[in-house]
């Protein structure tokens, strides 16, 4: 692997300890695109959402491929209006779990970076939420109950089909007390908070409604605590696509976390103080995604310790120090991969969630800590605020082109960008172009075919290339090929810091 580190050392000589004073590193990719336009980067990753939109689409959808679907979703089984809400990838199923971490993340990237957002952007940005935090709210609409999914993936999966044309069965799954369903209740109210806070100066009067429902849906939460895929009405449905694996513990902790911000109510606080050791809030803290929270509930969780100096929430910013570490090379504590072209990488497929995710953490923790004038300690060096950035920059510019292929991993940015991406919808002729109705197994011509996709789904980050920085442009890859919501949702918020510090 390839680096350029720029250091200060600082020697002190008799009882004084060396300190390094870590600045910036720098990985060198093949090739470099030169100055990216984050502005345009971020208005494709937002727009991108309303191409996974589901239910009656607006008259302002901008994304003119795509018609309404999933009309009747809901009403067979519950005679309940579940209509709505985004499809989590390239797939016409909604997915509650995933789609709720997608919308915390779409409203945490507003609250702190919205301020830095251009305004129609921001507007953008706060209608891709209300996509998200509409349907949500749907879901707890029965006292007691949360809807976890709509559509059989397996049925779904079988075919090659537009949303639009979609009839496969719309099962819709359920849990009601007092059966478990800790993660996507936590979860969802976690997304309902955050958002709470991203509506609060637009529109107080939706924040309130969402906060409100934030707290009812965590109660549920934390009263029936389990797994809602240990349900089973449930676990075939949702796994193995969105099973719970790493536990509901870290999802209690971070959807008090979020009800703490948003509420301010200190029995959120005693919750996260009490509970932090039990709920294993020390557990896993190089992980964040859709499925493993801890290190975002680190980074959450630190602001108040940082800016309220509270002693009973240090070991959420020891923790959030020591995933900072982890992810310097230099570091005696560097555990996260990187591959030869310096892109983050962890196996299993969707690898580009864990490069956007963590650039965001990194981008947060470095605004916390320079509010704060503090720095971390990595034991042989001090990691700057500068440095962290520094980190996030290379990925941000990876992902947009800086990298061996160069290749933009987001389809419609820059000059080459993948054209065969694993998506229904994408990869079928629109209705406009295709008014007749393709059925299930007479989109398999299309999955097939070596031809780029008739519809470009602008704004959409690929799962992105293999741990030796190669991407092979093709469809039935899902692993490297299909988006997902939940690589763009923290990447919004990485692009809206960038476009307004490009240097």
């Amino acid at each position: 692997m390839k680096f350029h580190y720029v250091l200060l050392f600082l020697l002190h000589h008799h009882h004084r300890q060396q300190l390094f004073l870590f600045v910036s590193l720098v990985f060198s990719p093949l090739v470099r695109c030169g100055h990216h336009d984050y502005s345009d980067a971020l208005s494709k990753s937002i727009l991108f959402f309303e191409g996974q939109r589901s239910g009656v689409l607006p008259l302002d959808q901008r994304m003119k491929w795509r018609e309404d679907s999933g009309l009747s979703d809901g009403r067979s089984m519950y005679n309940m209006d579940l209509t709505g809400g985004y499809y989590d990838a390239g797939d016409n199923v909604k997915f509650g779990f995933p789609m709720a971490f997608t919308t915390t993340m779409l409203a945490w990237s507003v609250i702190e970076f919205g301020e830095l957002m251009p305004p129609s952007e921001l507007r953008n940005a706060l209608v891709a939420i209300r996509w998200g935090t509409d349907y949500l709210l749907k879901t707890v609409s029965q006292p007691n109950r949360i809807f976890v999914q709509v559509g059989d993936p397996y049925k779904d999966h079988n075919c090659w089909e537009r949303p639009e044309d979609m009839d496969t069965a719309r099962t819709v799954y359920a849990v009601d007390a007092p059966n478990p369903a800790s993660e996507v209740a936590a979860e969802t109210a976690a997304a309902l908070a955050a958002s709470s806070m991203a509506f609060r100066s637009v529109d107080p009067g939706y924040a309130q409604t969402l906060l409100r429902n934030s707290v009812r849906v965590f109660q549920y939460a934390d009263n029936f605590r389990g797994a809602y895929s240990d349900n089973s009405n449930v676990r075939d449905g949702a796994c193995p696509f969105y099973c719970d694996f790493s536990g509901y513990q870290d999802e209690l902790l971070w959807g008090a976390a979020w009800l703490r911000r948003a509420s301010q109510d200190n029995s959120y606080l005693n919750y996260i103080e009490i509970n932090g050791k039990t709920l294993g809030a020390d557990d896993n803290i190089n992980e964040f995604g859709w499925d493993n929270k801890h290190a975002g509930l680190n980074v959450l969780v630190s602001k108040e310790a940082l800016e309220g100096n509270m002693y009973s929430l240090q070991s959420y910013k020891v923790s959030a120090d020591s995933f900072m570490c982890t992810l310097i090379p230099d570091s005696s504590s560097s555990h996260i991969d990187y591959t030869p072209g310096g892109l983050i990488y962890k196996p299993g497929g969707s690898n580009l969630q864990h490069a956007t995710t963590i650039s965001f953490l990194l981008l947060v923790y470095a605004n916390y800590l320079d509010r704060t004038s503090q720095t971390v300690n990595c034991g042989n060096l001090i990691a700057s605020p500068l440095s962290l950035r520094t980190i996030a920059k290379n990925q941000a510019d990876y992902i947009l082109g800086d990298n061996p292929m160069g290749l933009s991993y987001m389809v419609g940015y820059g000059n080459r960008f993948p054209q065969r991406i694993h998506h229904r919808g994408s990869s079928l002729p629109s209705v406009k172009d295709h008014p007749e109705f393709i059925a299930c197994k007479e989109g398999s011509i299309y999955f097939n075919s070596t031809n780029p996709n008739p519809n470009v789904l602008v704004g959409a980050i690929v799962g992105g290339p293999g741990e030796d920085d190669v991407y092979d442009d093709d469809r039935a890859d899902f692993r490297k090929s299909e988006p997902t919501t939940y690589i763009n949702a923290p990447f919004v918020g990485v692009l809206a810091y960038f476009a307004a510090n490009p240097s």
